[in-house]
């Protein structure tokens, strides 16, 4: 029991020493490596910035052979520190737990790397140090599809007009009958939202009344599935379900943000349709946006098909 205790608080080279299975493993260890994130559930810890201490051990295999001074041959540090640069980069995240997962999972898709400690703390939100650590293993390969296996879906945005207008129906029946992975995005509704003198605060109920505007639309037909996770939309795209995009958790959480505030919906939209990495885009009812990099089509909304 003592042992047990003494690894508990033990630095993660010491866990992954007195937990190491037999057969001689090799580790790599990054100490202390603190980073400003903004990260965290509470209201508190949004819009500003935390320092996060990171500790974590990699055990590899021994090389066979010399090593002939190659870095090429060895799992460098550098892949370590690049698997929390990416995950803080990919998006804001709540929960040190998911982030920790996360960095464990990118590191163990190293060829080397055989079993990872990541210890994860918080340094500004008490007197003492709060945070998390996980123990992650090689196991075969249940990985989520990487970013260019993913489906590349078409966008469209349908205006207040579109989502009224009585032609909705038969452009949903040629969306689906096209099979193709199909997200659906709204603006704000013609009723003007509340107003609140501070920005972020408006930015939240704007982006909620878009929300609001998405479930209009998923009640005027029920094959219009209203969304907020970017692995909900994976799965309604290769599932073949039409989705509505609810943009606010993916647009909070991004950590490189649209600059368009939620009201000018089109440049949320194609800010969104860029993050996806969406095949194309489809305005109803609107003008055509500006989106060199995006092939754009246009249709007015009293015009019956696609």
């Amino acid at each position: 029991m003592s042992h047990e205790i003494k690894w508990a608080f033990a630095h993660p080279t010491e866990r992954s020493e007195g937990t190491a299975p037999e057969g001689p493993l090799d580790r790599i260890s990054l100490r202390d490596h603190i980073v400003d994130v903004e990260i965290g559930a509470f209201q508190a810890e949004r819009g500003t910035t935390q320092r996060i201490c990171f500790n974590i051990v990699v055990e590899v295999r021994p090389l066979t052979g010399p090593v002939d001074d190659d870095v090429d041959r060895i799992l460098s540090y550098d892949k370590v520190t690049e698997a929390i640069a990416h995950e803080l980069a990919a998006e804001r995240l709540n929960l040190l737990e998911t982030l920790a997962d996360r960095i464990a999972q990118r590191i163990l898709t190293e060829p080397q790397a055989e079993r990872v400690f990541v210890r994860i703390e918080k340094l500004d939100r008490g007197p003492g140090a709060l945070g998390v650590e996980i123990v992650r293993s090689r196991a075969p390969r249940t990985d989520a599809p990487l970013d260019e296996e993913r489906p590349h879906p078409q966008v469209v945005y349908l205006s207040n007009a579109a989502i009224q207008s009585p032609l909705l129906s038969g452009w949903i029946d040629q969306l689906q009958a096209e099979h193709r992975p199909t997200i659906l995005c709204i603006g704000t509704p013609d009723l003007s939202a509340p107003h609140a003198d501070h920005p972020l605060a408006q930015r939240r109920i704007d982006l909620l009344s878009i929300e609001q505007n998405a479930w209009v639309l998923a009640a005027r037909d029920s094959r219009c599935m209203v969304v907020n996770t970017r692995t909900e939309l994976d799965w309604a795209m290769k599932n073949d379900q039409i989705s509505v995009w609810a943009p606010s958790k993916i647009v909070l959480d991004a950590v490189d943000g649209p600059s368009a505030p939620p009201h000018d919906a089109l440049a949320l939209v194609l800010w969104f349709a860029r993050q996806i990495q969406a095949a194309d885009m489809l305005v109803i009812g609107e003008d055509l946006p500006d989106a060199p990099d995006l092939p754009l089509r246009v249709l007015g909304s009293d015009v019956r098909l696609l």
